[in-house]
């Protein structure tokens, strides 16, 4: 099976302009629809499935997400690979506004979401101690160098419930843990990603510090704007040279992540609820 790239974008990526052969789709799934209609197409020739993760116009907030609908859907059309482009808020001063980030660890304080394909008649367990792809991560690590975008690789991203930001007090929290980088919607985004067999890599772009360094004033929405508005002109650069790149890799993962589920279904056969094994057969379909 050949590899199709998909991109959820975040706050600041809403389109992609080098999309060639465009078309938006609808899809349905068992856990309702996702946050829009999915554009597939085209990027020099790899296939490529783009969601507004907020739908267009913006219109649905972190917790209002439907994340198991989103990542179905992609999995359901055929995507391999997710680019999670993503704004995020700076714990660190070396992170400044307007670099990219490769994380590569999560710490989710989210609580008011669904986390899982899987529950009652259909229990599975993956790893999740390497939540990002490391194939992948790789190769936007060079991509970004061979673009010159600012960026550092690797880190950890707090995930946190929203839609409000942050009090200085929990700021400092977050540091103290030794966190690099806060959003509000890669929970349970990299979880469902992974249950789905799907290789995930999260793009979090800069857009300000958060509200511990008190040196500044406190999260400016116009500056964040302005800084988001150059964060999605270099993702739209490094979303074609992903592609590209990705066009010229194999059709297995490096990292084992199309592999995520194979001991991790938990519930004997005979003991499997029907309708929910025939409802997850885009991601189970392979186990019978």
């Amino acid at each position: 099976m050949d590899r199709v790239l998909g991109i959820v974008g975040g706050s600041g990526l809403y389109d992609l302009e080098e999309m060639t052969n465009k078309e938006w789709r609808s899809v349905s799934t068992p856990f309702g629809d996702p946050s829009d209609q999915i554009l597939v197409g085209e990027i020099q020739g790899q296939a490529v499935a783009f969601l507004p993760r907020h739908g267009r116009g913006h219109r649905v907030a972190p917790s209002q997400i439907n994340y198991r609908a989103n990542v179905f859907a992609l999995k359901s059309i055929g995507v391999t690979d997710i680019l999670s482009v993503s704004a995020v808020g700076s714990l660190k001063e070396k992170l400044s506004p307007g670099t990219f980030v490769l994380v590569d660890q999560f710490i989710d304080r989210t609580f008011a979401r669904e986390k899982s394909f899987f529950g009652d008649g259909l229990v599975a367990h993956v790893p999740m101690a390497d939540p990002i792809c490391g194939d992948l991560n790789t190769t936007a690590a060079a991509q970004c160098d061979a673009l010159e975008i600012k960026h550092s690789v690797g880190g950890t991203y707090l995930a946190m419930e929203g839609p409000q930001f942050s009090t200085r007090a929990e700021s400092h929290l977050y540091r103290s843990w030794g966190c690099d980088v806060i959003g509000m919607t890669n929970m349970p985004e990299a979880k469902l990603a992974r249950e789905a067999e799907i290789c995930y890599l999260t793009l979090a772009m800069v857009t300000d510090y958060d509200c511990w360094r008190s040196s500044d004033a406190d999260v400016s929405i116009p500056e964040i704007l302005a800084t988001m508005k150059k964060n999605a002109e270099n993702a739209q650069r490094l979303v074609v040279s992903m592609a590209k790149a990705l066009s010229a890799k194999g059709t297995a993962c490096a990292s084992g992540c199309n592999q995520a589920l194979e001991y991790a279904l938990i519930t004997a056969p005979e003991a499997r609820d029907p309708e929910l094994v025939g409802a997850l057969q885009p991601i189970i379909g392979r186990f019978g």
